[in-house]
């Protein structure tokens, strides 16, 4: 058994409990697996939920054929999501629609993305969008409980709104897929796939578009073209968000920073 790590005289410092949420298919799986096994790795106690208690499956494009060798996962994240399709925390996940389901129990909730139009499931849901502004304001600052999204996720978030109409998100800092980005995505591989990158249909609002709108102000969007790895933290909320698939380890390892960070001893 491992020595507990020492904050304070006398005071260990708890596992994180880590919910990571999901439609039932369709998710990326770079921003699913990449954090997973960073978490895995960090001894956090993980788990999943889905609307039913359905495993999840992530976008299947994205892991096999030309998709995949073209646009989707690396092989060395294939081989991360096959490994986290069979563990145990996958295999059986919570159902975020069961009665009396709350994301209290849990101290950093993740929203992954996916283009996919399956995860409409979790963005449009009021199930979800309840659980999430009762959640996220428990994250202000010094709160220890952490929120986390990537691209099409953070549309959870801007869905989420309170009684005024107002969303979860409209004081924060964010990002989430930047517009050229995913028109990018889109034109290049309309000839093709369709309309496979536009979640919502050809000729729907871009995800940046989506997101600025709630916004108290439009500035608070934080973007970046460079295509290296970029997240943004809030300063009054314990909210981390990140742009696509590229970003998704340095979005764990500033999520695991922030935990740290909540220990250490000044």
């Amino acid at each position: 058994m491992e020595e507990p790590q020492i904050s304070s005289p006398g005071a260990s410092i708890a596992t994180p409990k880590v919910l990571i949420m999901m439609a039932d298919y369709g998710h990326d799986p770079t921003e699913t697996a990449v954090p997973y096994t960073a978490f895995k790795n960090a001894n956090y106690e993980i788990q999943f939920a889905t609307e039913s208690g359905k495993p999840p499956r992530c976008d299947k494009k994205m892991l096999e054929g030309f998709t995949q060798k073209l646009l989707g996962a690396k092989k060395e994240v294939v081989t991360l999501y096959k490994k986290m399709a069979v563990s145990d925390e996958m295999r059986h996940p919570l159902s975020w629609s069961a009665p009396g389901f709350s994301l209290d129990p849990f101290d950093l909730v993740i929203f992954p993305g996916g283009h996919e139009k399956s995860v409409r499931q979790i963005i449009d849901s009021p199930i979800v969008h309840k659980l999430v502004v009762d959640y996220f304001p428990k994250t202000k600052k010094p709160s220890n409980k952490v929120v986390g999204a990537v691209c099409h996720g953070v549309m959870v978030l801007s869905e989420s709104k309170d009684a005024d109409g107002k969303s979860v998100i409209r004081d924060c800092n964010t990002t989430a897929l930047p517009a050229k980005f995913e028109q990018a995505a889109y034109w290049g591989t309309r000839a093709v796939l369709g309309d496979y990158y536009k979640t919502y249909g050809h000729g729907s609002e871009n995800v940046e578009d989506a997101v600025k709108k709630v916004l108290a102000s439009p500035s608070q969007f934080k973007a970046s073209l460079n295509p290296g790895p970029f997240i943004v933290e809030d300063e009054n909320y314990n909210y981390i968000s990140a742009r696509y698939p590229a970003d998704a380890e340095l979005f764990a390892e500033e999520i695991i920073k922030l935990f740290e960070s909540f220990h250490r001893i000044v």
